[in-house]
C-alpha cells in the first residue's frame, strides 16, 4: 500500500479537494444469496464510484455510488419529480467492504446496512485496471481508519491498514466451546448467527464492554415452577441500551424462554425468561408487545411497558430453528386466545393456517414488478440531526393559527376538489386552504355545528359530498340519522332520517372517486347490516333493495370501497369481509387474526387492502392466486379454503417504539389516493409520528422499511392531499400543517427522541417485569 503514498499526499492533504478517488464506469448490483427469484438485481446498468470527504465533518468519507446517464437520458428524467440518482455509504469497519473479481472483472463488495442481514452491494468495476482498482481499495481502509481513530492516515503503516481487510468469520473449534455456557449444539447454532444478529444491532461480547448484569433473583411477580408451561425453548435473551443503539446480552449463559398459563382456563398467558438463579423476566402476552419474528436470525423481538411507562425492547435468540418454530407457534396461539377468549381448537385448520400465516417473514409479493428500489442514503446521525432541526424551524415559522382555546382537533378530511382540508374541533370545523409549496393557510371556521332544529353536537364523523359542495355529519346522539351541511353556507340544511331501528355507525362514498361527482347516494353501515342511502327518496334514506342485515354479531368497524364500487368491511372482531355489491353475501370471509381493526382502505383497483389495528397495519393482497378463479380478486371470487392470502403485517421496529416511549396507537392508515394514479405509498400516524411505508418496497417484502416525522404536539389524523403522492396533510391536537413525504426521514435515535431522553440500559433490565 506505501507505493500509493505519495499519489495519496495529493489529494488526501487537499481539504477543498472533495473527492479522493474516483471509477467512471461501472455497473452496481444488489445481491440477495437467500433470494431464488431476484438473487442479483442490477441497480445501475452505468455508473461510477467516487470516495468523498463529508463536509463539515473531519475524518468521516461517503462512498458514493451515481447514475451515469447516457446522452440524451437525462433530459428524459427532468420533468419526474423524484429520481434515484445516487446511492451513499457512510464508510466505516461495519460495511466489511471487501474486493474480488466477476467473470474476470474486479469488484467491490459491501454489506447493505439498511437491507437483510445477508444482502450486499457489489460495483462492477468493468475495464478497471488492477493498480486503479488497489488505490481505491487503498482510500476506502485509509477512510475506515480515520473515522475509527479519529486522526489522519498520512502516518499510518500498512499494518495499521491490514485490520480493515475483510475477512470471513472462522468458526469457533469445538474444543474451546465452554458447556457451562451452551451446549455444543448450541454454541454451533450461535456462530452460524452470529453474523445475522447485526441486523437487529444485537452488541457481541468484548472485553471493552461491561459485563452483561446477574439476574435479579426471585423478583417476578410469581414463580413459574408451579404454573403449566405452554412451551419451554433454550436461547439467549438481549435487552436494547439506549446509549449504544444495540442488543445488549441480559445474561450470560443459556436461558429457558416459557409461556406459562397463570390463570388455568382464563387464557392468562405469560411470556418469562428463566435462568438457573431465578425469573429474569415476566411479561404479560398480548398483542400490544409488538412482537416480530425473524426465521432468519432464529428470533423473537417485542416490547414492554413498564409501571412508570417507559418503553423497553427484548429480544430472544433461539438456538434452533426447530425450537424457534415451536416457541412462536406456541406465542401466537396464546395471543390469539387471549384477544378471543376460547379455544384455539374451536377454529377450522384453515383459519388456523391464515392466523400462522401472518407470523411469515417478508417475502416478495405476487406478480411485483421488479422495479429498481429507491433506496434512502446512509447519512450520518449528525447530518439527520442537523436537517432535522432546519426542518422544525421552517415549519414553525409556517404554522396557521390554532382554531381556537378549550377544544382540541379531533378529526381530518381533505377536500377532493377546492384544495381544502376540514378539521374538527369541537363543535366547529376548521377549513384550511391548501397555498402550494407544502403549505397550508387557515381559511375560516364553520362555528356551532347544529341540527336543523338548532340542537349542538360535536361531530363523531364527517365526509365530504358532493364534489365537495357538502358535508356529510354523523351526530353521536342522534345514530339513526346523517345531516347534510351546505359548505358554502356552513349550515346544516338536511337531516336525512335513515331508519327507524337501524343505527348508521359508518358511512362510505359509493366508490372510490364518488366524491369527485355529483353521485347523491352513499353507502352506510350498522353494527351487522350493509345498506345504501339515497337521500332522494321519500320517507326514511335506506333504499330496501339494497340493505343485507346478518345474522351474526358482525360488529362492522369500517367500510372502503373500490373504484368499481366493490367494498370492504372491517370488523371490531378482527375479520374482512370482501362484497362484490350491497344486498348480497360477502363473496370473500377472512378470519380474525384476534385485534380489533380501526379503519380500513383499498387501492382503486380492489387490488390490495390496508387494515389498521392498535399496534400494527395488515396488508392483504386479494389477487386469487391458484384453482379456479386464478387471477380474479377476492372481491368477485372466493378464495379457495386451502390458498387463503397471506396477511402481511406492517409493524414499527422495537427499538424505535422503545425510542418513541409511548404505547403504539396507529391513526385509520390511508392510500395516496388520486384518480388515474397508481398507490405508492401508505401513511398513518401515533402518538407524535407520522409514519409513512413505501407501498412499492413493501410489495417487494420489505415491511419494515418506513420513515418518520416527529412534531411537538400529538398527531391526530394524517393524509395524502387527493391527486398528490408526496403532501401529506397533518392535523394535530392544536394545529394543522402539510408536509411533503421526502422530510420524512428514516428513524434514527437522534429523529426519534431527544437526546436528553436517552436511558441507562440499567434502569430497564433492572425493572424487567
Amino acid at each position: 500500500m506505501n507505493i500509493f503514498r505519495r499519489v495519496l499526499g495529493k489529494v488526501w492533504q487537499d481539504p477543498n479537494a472533495a473527492e479522493v478517488v474516483k471509477i467512471s464506469e461501472g455497473q452496481l448490483y444488489l445481491v440477495r444469496p437467500g433470494n431464488i427469484r431476484s438473487s442479483r438485481e442490477c441497480i445501475y446498468n452505468e455508473a461510477m464510484a467516487t470516495i468523498r470527504r463529508v463536509p463539515s465533518i473531519e475524518h468521516n468519507f461517503q462512498l458514493v455510488i451515481t447514475r451515469v446517464y447516457e446522452d440524451g437520458d437525462q433530459e428524459l428524467l427532468e420533468d419526474e419529480d423524484e429520481t434515484d440518482e445516487e446511492r451513499v455509504f457512510l464508510i466505516s469497519e461495519e460495511l466489511e467492504f471487501r474486493s474480488g473479481e466477476t467473470d474476470g472483472e474486479p469488484t467491490f463488495i459491501w454489506r447493505d446496512l439498511d437491507g437483510d442481514v445477508d444482502e450486499l452491494y457489489e460495483f462492477v468495476a468493468a475495464g478497471t485496471n488492477e493498480p486503479t482498482r488497489a488505490f481505491f481499495e487503498t482510500c476506502m481502509y485509509r477512510a475506515m481508519y480515520e473515522r475509527k481513530h479519529k486522526a489522519s492516515a498520512d502516518s499510518s503503516q500498512d499494518a495499521d491498514l491490514d485490520q480493515f481487510i475483510w475477512r470471513p468469520p472462522a468458526k469457533k473449534p469445538a474444543s474451546q466451546i465452554t458447556p457451562k455456557k451452551k451446549s455444543t449444539k448450541a454454541q454451533a447454532v450461535s456462530d452460524n448467527l452470529s453474523s445475522a444478529m447485526t441486523n437487529l444491532s444485537v452488541a457481541q461480547s468484548s472485553p471493552t464492554r461491561s459485563p452483561p448484569r446477574s439476574p435479579p433473583k426471585s423478583q417476578a411477580p410469581f414463580s413459574s415452577a408451579s404454573l403449566p408451561t405452554i412451551c419451554a425453548q433454550e436461547g439467549e435473551v438481549y435487552c436494547y441500551d439506549y446509549e449504544t443503539a444495540e442488543f445488549a446480552l441480559s445474561y450470560e449463559g443459556i436461558i429457558i424462554a416459557k409461556i406459562v398459563e397463570r390463570t388455568k382456563g382464563a387464557f392468562d398467558y405469560w411470556l418469562m425468561v428463566t435462568t438457573p438463579e431465578g425469573e429474569l423476566l415476566a411479561h404479560p402476552v398480548s398483542s400490544d408487545m409488538n412482537p416480530k419474528w425473524s426465521m432468519r436470525t432464529l428470533s423473537l423481538t417485542w416490547n414492554h411497558v413498564l409501571d412508570n411507562g417507559t418503553v423497553s425492547s427484548w429480544v430472544i435468540r433461539f438456538y434452533e430453528k426447530e425450537s424457534y418454530e415451536a416457541f412462536q407457534q406456541a406465542f401466537t396461539i396464546s395471543v390469539w386466545e387471549s384477544l378471543h377468549k376460547v379455544p384455539w381448537g374451536k377454529i377450522k385448520a384453515d383459519e388456523q393456517a391464515y392466523v400462522m400465516s401472518s407470523n411469515n417473514e417478508d417475502v416478495e409479493m405476487r406478480d411485483v414488478e421488479n422495479e429498481e428500489e429507491d433506496e434512502e442514503e446512509i447519512a450520518s446521525e449528525l447530518d439527520a440531526e442537523e436537517s432535522s432541526e432546519d426542518e422544525e424551524e421552517e415549519e414553525e415559522e409556517d404554522l396557521p393559527p390554532p382554531l381556537a382555546k378549550g377544544e382540541r382537533n379531533s378529526q381530518l378530511t381533505v377536500g377532493y376538489k377546492g384544495d381544502r382540508s376540514y378539521v374538527v374541533r369541537g363543535n366547529n370545523i376548521g377549513v384550511f386552504s391548501h397555498s402550494g409549496d407544502n403549505q397550508v393557510k387557515y381559511h375560516a371556521t364553520i362555528s356551532k355545528i347544529a341540527t336543523t332544529k338548532g340542537k349542538e353536537f360535536k361531530p363523531k364523523e364527517v365526509m365530504l359530498h358532493d364534489q365537495d359542495t357538502k358535508m356529510l355529519l354523523m351526530n353521536p346522539v342522534d345514530p339513526y340519522s346523517i345531516y347534510n351541511m351546505d359548505i358554502e353556507r356552513g349550515k346544516i340544511v338536511e337531516e336525512w332520517k335513515v331508519h327507524d331501528d337501524i343505527t348508521v355507525d359508518h358511512i362510505a362514498p359509493d366508490n372510490k372517486f364518488a366524491q369527485t361527482t355529483r353521485e347523491q347516494t352513499v353507502v352506510g353501515a350498522s353494527h351487522n347490516a350493509l345498506f345504501r342511502v339515497d337521500p332522494r327518496v321519500s320517507g326514511n334514506k335506506m333504499v330496501d333493495s339494497q340493505y343485507k342485515q346478518y345474522a351474526t354479531k358482525a360488529k362492522f368497524s369500517g367500510v372502503a370501497t373500490t373504484e368499481g364500487g366493490k367494498l370492504a368491511v372491517a370488523s371490531e372482531k378482527g375479520d374482512i369481509r370482501l362484497y362484490d355489491s350491497i344486498g348480497k353475501n360477502a363473496k370473500t370471509a377472512l378470519p380474525p387474526l384476534g385485534d380489533p381493526i380501526l379503519g380500513i382502505d383499498v387501492t382503486a383497483n380492489g387490488r390490495w387492502i390496508v387494515a389498521t389495528t392498535k399496534t400494527y397495519l395488515l396488508l392483504i393482497d386479494t389477487l386469487i392466486g391458484e384453482g379456479r378463479y386464478a387471477g380474479s380478486l377476492g372481491f368477485d371470487r372466493s378464495f379457495p379454503a386451502t390458498a387463503k392470502p397471506v396477511p402481511r403485517r406492517l409493524q414499527l421496529r422495537a427499538e424505535h417504539v422503545a425510542y418513541m416511549n409511548h404505547d403504539i396507537n396507529f391513526s385509520t392508515a390511508r392510500f395516496n389516493m388520486g384518480a388515474g394514479q397508481e398507490e405508492n405509498a401508505i401513511v398513518t400516524s401515533t402518538g407524535q409520528f407520522v409514519v409513512a411505508w413505501d407501498f412499492a418496497k413493501v410489495k417487494k417484502g420489505q415491511l419494515d422499511k418506513y420513515e418518520i416525522k416527529k412534531y411537538e404536539d400529538m398527531v391526530v389524523q394524517d393524509n395524502f392531499k387527493f391527486g398528490d403522492d408526496k403532501e401529506i396533510i397533518v392535523a394535530l391536537q392544536n394545529n394543522v400543517l402539510a408536509i411533503n413525504k421526502k422530510n420524512l426521514k428514516r428513524p434514527t435515535r437522534t429523529s426519534l427522541a431527544p437526546s436528553t431522553s436517552f436511558r441507562s440500559r440499567s434502569n430497564i433490565v433492572n425493572a424487567p417485569y
